[in-house]
């Protein structure tokens, strides 16, 4: 693959992180404040979505930071994978400062510029991530991405807040210490290098408990991805602003963690060596538990933020089990849920915001009725439901498609039953807050009044998001176009 050398990565890096001290200058005029951060968001797109066109066309774009050892540098590499994920969480930041302000402006939220400052910097680091070259690259930016996000979790610096920050660094920062640090020393010093190959740089040089011990390192270490029994920092986190919930634990964080172990495996381990040494059914039955483990346990959540984050945690193992599932449309569909499952979820932590925004109410069970006072909202809410669950006409249906082709392509009918079961599992607790909201009796519901719809604010960006995972199923690209391209380059053919 033809490699073109440009500074284009980087710019898309530091685009939101330049815009910090123009934020932080600006805090007494929030008009000008936000207009930074629309700047600096619209760059970041901008420069990302510049690559697009050499990105399909085969190429990939490369840029050295700076050499730190001998053999190890700090470099950026723009491939299909990584420009999958960075349109989607540049774009959907868009998309949340603009609800950013309805949010917090229509709750008065106290510290807004430091909340921008932050946010800009979280986007930062979630990019790096994106176009890491190799391990030590994508470490440095996981690592700032933790940091960067503590004070978003912790924003409301109340008693709660303060012990969700704690667990969250303890399980964020904890793992990537202890487990992913000394596998990626380990691995430097047997191979020599930390570059990710489309064939893995680990072939030949271990044997398999070896091998599997680093597997299960990486996968467990990239806390983000909330595997159980790692994952109990993701509902913790739901103390943070919805915004924060919305693109941070629906897309940045999260799927920087699923990214993570979905670039290592296949870019350090490669799938032949995993598929010889027979690991990667390990990975799938860990990815199968928490699946339905999280699916199972959502239904008991009467609160509609920790509804949705016990849904993420099972969204995010689709991701890893269409990865480790080593088949092409597996693959395929792990990649593109990656895309699919954003534009769902970013959706319905909109929705849940503004429904808090509009009525003060957190629980499902007190949202009887509310279809008929924010029908606009509960309809967008319902599309996401839909994506989510991976049913037409909704971008999710066509990710899970793939999802299931895969298992059938790697003769794991096990994985295809789950996949089916977690999914009915999803239409039990998302449906049902949608039937309580539109169809329950007038003697059940809670909401008869006129109809109020949250701030405009609150209101335009899951409109345009639910709009776009329709539109997602009728026209899928460039992300279908790119998830093939990076699976074809991990196959090799």
């Amino acid at each position: 693959m033809d490699t073109i050398v440009s500074i284009k990565p980087l710019i898309a890096i530091l685009a939101s992180l330049l815009a910090v001290p123009f934020i932080i200058l600006s805090g007494r005029s929030p008009n000008l404040r936000e207009a930074w951060t629309f700047t600096a968001a619209g760059l970041k797109f901008v420069f990302v979505a510049s690559m697009l066109p050499l990105i399909l066309a085969g190429f990939q774009v490369e840029f050295t930071i700076a050499e730190v050892l001998p053999d190890f540098a700090l470099r950026l590499r723009v491939d299909a994978m990584g420009m999958l994920f960075a349109l989607v969480s540049s774009f959907l930041w868009i998309v949340t400062s603009l609800y950013s302000i309805g949010y917090m402006r229509g709750l008065q939220e106290h510290s807004q510029t430091r909340y921008f400052c932050f946010f800009a910097l979280s986007l930062s680091a979630t990019i790096g991530v994106a176009f890491s070259a190799n391990l030590l690259t994508l470490y440095l930016f996981y690592e700032m991405l933790s940091l960067a996000t503590y004070p978003l979790v912790t924003h409301h610096q109340d008693k709660e807040a303060r012990s969700s920050g704690r667990k969250y660094l303890f399980y964020i920062l904890g793992t990537s210490i202890a487990m992913v640090l000394p596998a990626m020393i380990f691995i430097a010093h047997k191979t020599g290098t930390l570059e990710f190959a489309s064939q893995g740089i680990l072939a030949g040089t271990l044997d398999q408990p070896a091998v599997l011990m680093l597997l299960l390192l990486f996968v467990f270490g990239f806390a983000k991805a909330a595997i159980m029994p790692f994952h109990a920092w993701l509902p913790a986190a739901m103390v943070a602003p919805t915004p924060v919930s919305a693109l941070l634990h629906a897309v940045a964080v999260v799927k920087v963690g699923v990214f993570c172990i979905a670039r290592v495996m296949t870019g350090v381990f490669g799938i032949d060596l995993l598929a010889s040494l027979e690991l990667s059914t390990i990975v799938c039955i860990i990815a199968a538990v928490t699946i339905l483990a999280s699916s199972l346990i959502a239904l008991s959540q009467d609160d509609l933020k920790r509804r949705l984050a016990f849904s993420t945690i099972g969204q995010l193992s689709y991701i890893v089990l269409g990865i480790a599932l080593l088949s092409k449309s597996g693959m395929i569909g792990g990649l593109l849920h990656i895309a699919m499952h954003a534009f769902g979820k970013i959706t319905l932590f909109f929705c849940a915001g503004a429904i808090f925004v509009a009525t003060g109410t957190r629980n499902i069970s007190q949202m009887a009725g509310l279809g008929k006072r924010m029908p606009l909202t509960m309809s967008a809410f319902f599309i996401g439901a839909l994506s989510v669950i991976g049913l037409p006409p909704c971008g999710g249906f066509i990710s899970k498609w793939h999802l299931v082709t895969g298992t059938i392509q790697a003769d794991q009918i096990v994985m295809l039953v789950v996949l089916l079961g977690s999914s009915l599992l999803n239409a039990a607790y998302f449906l049902p807050v949608v039937y309580r909201a539109f169809f329950c009796s007038r003697e059940e519901a809670l909401f008869n009044g006129p109809m109020t719809e949250a701030p405009r604010w609150c209101l335009l960006p899951p409109l345009i998001t639910a709009g776009l995972s329709i539109v997602l199923f009728v026209y899928p690209q460039p992300f279908l176009r790119l998830a093939r391209l990076a699976v074809q380059g991990i196959m090799g053919g």
